[in-house]
């Protein structure tokens, strides 16, 4: 480059930046995104399709990383520690509610800012076909009127799903007459098919086929209403279970310092993910109902959510 188209540059700049003109900055995002899976079975497969869906409507992909363990706490450390640049973002859910008043974390959920609620799972409660029990009250009334200990399984102490389950229990006067079996997570239908438990708490898509085979049989779902992968499965407190109601929400965060046009550019390419016709199909197999609600919207549930998770948690005694 000549000396004369040098000057030339310099002070074109120079002016652009009296006039109150910047050179023009790319726009977000300039790479791709890395969005963090928490945990594996059905989050990891909404979650790959919400990536899949959302890079559809990015200047660069969304990439799924999964960092699995401690209830959450191992993926919400890793990007609470990441710059709030938009480049790190972490498929969430009511665990950071629950790993923070179980101890696993230092910090609670407003260290990540908002960006969209995606999804709604209500948990299933399952038994064997064989175990003889056709409704909740029936497994109720056989444990009740005998010496018997009910095996349930359990994914992780102080995980949403565990703390779903003693909830259930409570309700249902059972907390006495329970014994609680550690598993790995997605493992349900091969602990209760192999025998080893009685009862598991999980999400719907991992008992509806077997349900459908006739070797399950689903209860009870524990959100206030029936779910529409489950139409014909009462819900836990119609099945006796007094007011129950627990669903899980599956959504979108990044650090709490991300720029607000950072977040509404991630929330627009959410919101289009979920309202396509590829998601709502995967719903009805995998076992969820889209749910999408914008950041603000997203931030009231989380709070609400926040309070009453907290309650529970030290209730039950899972803080200690």
């Amino acid at each position: 480059m000549g000396l004369k188209a040098m000057k030339w540059i310099v002070g074109a700049t120079a002016l652009a930046l009296v006039f109150g003109q910047a050179p023009a900055r790319a726009e977000y995002p300039e790479k791709p995104v890395e969005m963090t899976v928490l945990f594996g079975g059905t989050a990891q497969t909404i979650g790959q399709l919400l990536a899949d869906l959302m890079s559809k409507n990015m200047s660069n992909p969304v990439v799924p990383v999964a960092r699995t363990g401690g209830g959450g706490s191992v993926g919400y450390k890793y990007v609470n520690a990441t710059d709030p640049d938009g480049y790190n973002i972490v498929w969430n859910s009511n665990s950071i509610s629950t790993g923070y008043h179980g101890g696993r974390t230092d910090f609670d959920y407003t260290a990540f800012k908002p960006i969209a609620r995606i999804s709604v799972e209500v948990p299933a409660f399952a038994v064997r076909a064989d175990a003889g029990w056709e409704t909740l009250q029936d497994m109720v009334d056989d444990i009740k009127s005998s010496d018997k200990k009910l095996k349930v399984g359990a994914s992780g102490k102080g995980s949403f799903t565990h703390l779903t389950t003693m909830a259930l229990l409570d309700k249902l006067g059972l907390t006495d007459k329970v014994i609680h079996v550690p598993y790995d997570q997605g493992k349900a239908p091969v602990e209760l098919l192999a025998g080893r438990i009685d009862a598991a708490l999980q999400w719907p898509g991992q008992f509806i086929s077997h349900a459908e085979a006739g070797t399950i049989n689903i209860l009870c779902v524990t959100g206030k209403d029936r779910i529409s992968a489950l139409p014909d499965v009462a819900s836990c407190a119609e099945a006796g279970a007094g007011d129950l109601d627990i669903t899980m929400w599956r959504g979108l965060a990044a650090p709490a310092d991300t720029p607000d046009e950072v977040v509404a550019v991630l929330e627009e390419a959410a919101k289009k993910a979920t309202a396509s016709d590829e998601f709502i199909a995967a719903s009805k197999t995998v076992g969820f109902e889209p749910a999408f609600a914008d950041h603000a919207q997203f931030g009231e549930q989380i709070a609400a959510d926040d309070k009453w998770i907290g309650e529970l948690i030290k209730e039950l005694g899972l803080n200690q």
